[in-house]
């Protein structure tokens, strides 16, 4: 397990390096959650690109000192720095990630570098897609949705992942638990 220490360094470099050299990008998954107040992750980091600039990326981050791998999985590629891995997808559950994806990042400071940042609300909507029966683990989805619920637009939530019963069910949890109201 890296440190956040290492954690937030990847961060910083890899960011640093795309916003330097490209491709666009964006930051996504739980460090997306982070920046808007959801607990700091403990296990990776993800960006998103556009399908079409999925290879220089690659390229950006190799130059960066990144090592570069090609999983089996056809929607990412991992950029290691040490221990620490850095996922960039190019795919959202399916999905090809577009210029009009990336456009709908919203710019922040993250530890100390401006960057676009996935909504939270697009970050949920993935996160709650994923679910299925091999992987239906709420105990890292509960805490986030809470910590950053006021900046869910929750009807939408609802609306884009209504056909996956296990987003269904997190989102009766939510209601019952309050957290969606």
């Amino acid at each position: 397990m890296s440190t956040h220490e290492e954690l937030r360094a990847a961060l910083r470099t890899a960011a640093s390096a795309l916003k330097e050299y490209g491709p666009p990008f964006a930051l996504a998954g739980s460090y997306a959650l982070w920046v808007h107040g959801g607990p700091e992750p403990i296990h990776d980091v993800d960006f998103v690109v556009a399908e079409a600039d999925t290879e220089t990326a690659a390229s950006t981050l190799g130059e960066a000192g990144f090592r570069i791998e090609r999983p089996p999985e056809d929607w990412l590629f991992k950029a290691h720095s040490g221990e620490v891995l850095v996922d960039v997808l190019h795919r959202l559950n399916g999905v090809p990630v577009t210029p009009a994806t990336l456009g709908d990042a919203e710019e922040h400071d993250v530890i100390a570098i401006r960057m676009p940042v996935l909504p939270v609300t697009c970050v949920l909507t993935q996160k709650l897609r994923a679910l299925n029966e091999h992987h239906c683990d709420f105990s890292s989805l509960l805490p986030a949705a809470r910590a950053v619920r006021e900046r869910v637009d929750w009807e939408a939530l609802r609306a884009d992942t209504a056909d996956n019963d296990f987003a269904v069910a997190f989102l009766t949890l939510a209601d019952r638990l309050d957290i969606s109201a």
